[in-house]
């Protein structure tokens, strides 16, 4: 088995598409921030803050996800709510306007 960064990043991606997970992580990394204890200690000179560093960007990407997926969803259900009921009042007259074409490649 081949390990890689790209399969690691791959297999993250897809187990937080589970909004459970995403949560969980998002605990587990305001709880380590407010934990006294660290993997790496902050008295070491770069790894100290490396790994603070990793933790802050993997929760604003958390988050910022969260919002502007929460941000879509009732984007959204506004546009359909709002093409539902045009499109109730122009169904009629969007079938009678209907074009069959098929398709011709061009060399």
């Amino acid at each position: 088995m081949k390990f890689s960064i790209q399969s690691l990043y791959t297999w993250y991606r897809n187990t937080l598409r589970n909004p459970k997970y995403r949560w969980w992580v998002i605990i587990g990394t305001l709880l380590y921030f407010l934990s006294p204890i660290d993997i790496a200690p902050d008295f070491l000179p770069i790894v100290g803050e490396l790994d603070d560093v990793f933790l802050l960007t993997l929760l604003v990407t958390e988050v910022s996800g969260l919002m502007i997926e929460g941000f879509k969803q009732r984007r959204g259900n506004v546009d359909a709510k709002a093409t539902n009921t045009t499109e109730d009042s122009t169904s009629s007259a969007n079938t009678a306007n209907t074009i069959d074409v098929d398709a011709v490649s061009v060399k």
